[in-house]
């Protein structure tokens, strides 16, 4: 009896020691002992993993080819300057203009836009202006306050010499022999290579137009030229 128990518990024993033998605290243990099986979605997981890290590739490449062909169909690299060709012969008779004051021209620019406006004394508007009206309102579009009259605004800026006159300088004049003081302006708008300067202003007769200080009246009763807009 006494040998039969003792077989029993010896049979007890190794049915524990298997048992235990089999228990498995991992996955890579699992792997290990070659008795690991995983499941269909468990490859599904992984199948989705990797098309995941295949589809962040694929987007990758696709990006970087999309801005290659962008900058292809802009042409050159933005921050590349293209010189002109060596080869390219420059016209000797090409005489560059100097720069003008941009500023100046703008200026220029927006007295033009009152060209045609009727004459109209104290104006300021396009309803009508007179001479020192539109220059008054021209300057105050950028925010440059002159004096309002031309004998005054005569005294703002510069006095500068006849030849040395350029766009946006003022031109003062006395046509009243009576007074013996300027009572006109006008805002220079071109002087062409020849020399001829050519100015906007109000006119009583024929309102806002564009004359040449080359024409007799004018030359005859010029007084000074300013300069308000320096370089």
């Amino acid at each position: 009896m006494k040998k039969l128990l003792s077989i029993s518990f010896l049979l007890l024993l190794m049915i524990s020691w298997k048992s235990s033998a089999q228990i498995i605290t991992s996955k890579k243990e699992a792997i290990k002992k070659g008795v690991y099986a995983y499941s269909d979605n468990e490859a599904q997981n992984r199948d989705a993993v990797i098309s995941e890290k295949k589809a962040k590739k694929l987007a990758g490449s696709y990006k970087a080819r999309e801005r290659k062909n962008e900058t292809a169909a802009k042409g050159d690299d933005p921050v590349k300057i293209k010189l002109p060709a060596e080869t390219e012969k420059e016209n000797p008779d090409y005489e560059p203009e100097p720069l003008e004051n941009y500023f100046a021209q703008q200026v220029v620019n927006n007295a033009m836009e009152f060209e045609g406006v009727n004459y109209r004394t104290g104006g300021t508007t396009k309803d009508g202006m007179d001479c020192s009206g539109m220059v008054y309102t021209t300057f105050r579009i950028f925010d440059v306050t002159l004096p309002r009259s031309s004998y005054q605004m005569a005294k703002a800026g510069r006095k500068i010499d006849i030849k040395d006159v350029k766009k946006g300088d003022l031109l003062f004049f006395d046509n009243n022999p009576r007074r013996k003081r300027i009572n006109h302006v006008g805002l220079v708008t071109e002087v062409t290579p020849e020399g001829d300067i050519k100015f906007i202003h109000s006119t009583l007769q024929l309102g806002v137009v564009v004359s040449s200080l080359s024409e007799p009246y004018y030359d005859r009763t010029f007084v000074q030229a300013n300069r308000v807009i320096e370089d």
